[in-house]
């Protein structure tokens, strides 16, 4: 008869207790502390590091979630709609409502000061946290805190390894020459023998003033933030007037 049922469902027997389908207040109250203690961990490096999305934040979101997903293990046992109903009752749409009005925040979170893009991990935190109130909220305990704890090692450990990483980044040098500075070329080739690479030059010539705008990549790592010192080279120069250097991302 198993095998039947099997062959013709497609559905495996289990084994074990079935799960209840009445939650206690004790279950509720167990899901709700692991719910607080994992929105503090990860809140607390978002607050720690100046994020906008800080504890109280994250906190909520985390919170949030849980309840959304307590509220459908609490519906389940109500009647529903007739099988026969022209539309069905989704308990499920309440939790994925949750999880995709998260985005909207984490989009909140994301902030653009010129050519600097900011908050884009903070997003993706807020959107983790998301699914981490929905594992306790579920009940599912041990996979909620897995989830943490790889939370906390991508937050924490691979910060360490982020900023020493060799990346691109990109920076803007502007040099004012008077009539007897450098030559174009010249600055190309100081360029070149400090390993950055020109991505664009625009040239403003005005009256017996040349500025030359350089946009240069550089391999470099996040950790490194020293002006280089070809920056200082360059205002050395007979007929460098000005030097300004700005880092874009």
């Amino acid at each position: 008869m198993v095998v039947a049922l099997w062959g013709a469902a497609g559905v495996r027997p289990t084994r074990g207790p079935p799960h209840a389908l009445h939650l206690s207040f004790t279950d509720l109250a167990v899901r709700l502390l692991c719910t607080l203690i994992a929105g503090a961990v990860i809140g607390y490096n978002r607050s720690e590091h100046g994020k906008a999305a800080g504890l109280r934040t994250t906190l909520l979101v985390c919170l949030a979630a849980s309840v959304a997903m307590l509220q459908v293990n609490l519906l389940l046992p109500l009647a529903g709609r007739a099988p026969d109903a022209f539309v069905t009752t989704d308990l499920m749409r309440l939790p994925l409502g949750i999880l995709t009005g998260v985005g909207f925040i984490g989009g909140g979170a994301i902030l653009r000061r010129g050519d600097i893009v900011t908050g884009v991990t903070t997003a993706a935190t807020l959107w983790f946290v998301t699914v981490v109130g929905l594992c306790f909220g579920a009940g599912l305990i041990l996979l909620g805190a897995l989830a943490t704890a790889l939370g906390v090692l991508v937050l924490w450990g691979l910060k360490w390894v982020d900023v020493r990483l060799r990346a691109q980044f990109r920076a803007r040098l502007t040099v004012s020459l008077a009539e007897t500075g450098p030559t174009e070329p010249a600055m190309r080739r100081l360029l070149r023998d400090s390993a950055m690479r020109i991505k664009s030059t625009t040239v403003e010539i005005e009256a017996q003033r040349r500025t030359y705008v350089f946009e240069i990549a550089q391999m470099r790592t996040a950790a490194d933030t020293e002006v280089p010192a070809l920056v200082d080279a360059l205002a050395r120069l007979p007929g460098v007037a000005v030097v300004s250097w700005r880092t874009m991302t």
